[in-house]
C-alpha cells in the first residue's frame, strides 16, 4: 500500500505520452480529460502520502518530474501549434532546467532532497490553470489572452519559488543558517 503514491506518479508519467498523443490528433477534450486526471492524481498522490507518511525519497523525485514532465510536454506541444509564444516556453524550460541541476547538485553536496513546498505549489497551479485555459479556448474563444496573462503570473511565482528553494536548500546549512552569516 505504502507504493501507491509513487505507482501514481508513474502513471502521471505515462499520461504525458497520451496528452501528447490526443493533442497531434486535435483531441482537445481528451486532452484536456487526461490533464485533468493527471492533476487529480497528482493531488492525490500526496495526499495519500502526507496522510499515510507514505512520502519517500523516490516520491520526492518522482512527483515533480511527472509535474515538470507533463507541463513542458504540453506548453511545446502548444508553441509547435502556434498557440504558445516561444518567451514562455524557453522561459519555464530555462527554470525547470535550473531546477533540475540545482536538486542534483542538492543531493549531491547535502543529500538532501529538495521537494515542493508552498511556493512551488501555488506556480504549479497557474501552471495547470494556464494549460487548461489554451485548450478551452478551442472550446470559448472568448477567453482570449487569459491563458498568456495566467502564464506570466505563473512564471513570476515559478521565479520566487526557484529563489526561495535556493535560499532553503542550497544558501542555508543544514541549521537554517546562512554561511556568511556570524
Amino acid at each position: 500500500m505504502r507504493h501507491i503514491p509513487n505507482i501514481l506518479c508513474v502513471f502521471r508519467i505515462l499520461l504525458v505520452g497520451v496528452f501528447v498523443a490526443f493533442f497531434f490528433k486535435a483531441q482537445y477534450f481528451a486532452c484536456i480529460i487526461v490533464y485533468a486526471t493527471a492533476f487529480l492524481t497528482d493531488i492525490l498522490d500526496g495526499y495519500l502520502a502526507r496522510r499515510n507518511n507514505w512520502i519517500s525519497n523516490i516520491g520526492k523525485l518522482l512527483d515533480p518530474l511527472a509535474d515538470k514532465l507533463m507541463l513542458i510536454a504540453s506548453l511545446l506541444c502548444f508553441y509547435i501549434k502556434g498557440w504558445l509564444p516561444l518567451i514562455i516556453l524557453v522561459i519555464v524550460c530555462g527554470k525547470e532546467l535550473l531546477m533540475i541541476f540545482g536538486s542534483i547538485f542538492v543531493l549531491k553536496k547535502k543529500n538532501v532532497v529538495v521537494y515542493s513546498d508552498w511556493f512551488g505549489k501555488t506556480a504549479a497551479g497557474c501552471f495547470n490553470l494556464g494549460v487548461l485555459l489554451t485548450l478551452l479556448k478551442n472550446f470559448y474563444p472568448v477567453i482570449g489572452v487569459a491563458d498568456i496573462i495566467v502564464y506570466a503570473i505563473a512564471i513570476v511565482l515559478a521565479l520566487v519559488a526557484l529563489f526561495h528553494y535556493a535560499n532553503q536548500r542550497i544558501f542555508k546549512d543544514r541549521k537554517g543558517n546562512h554561511p556568511t552569516a556570524k
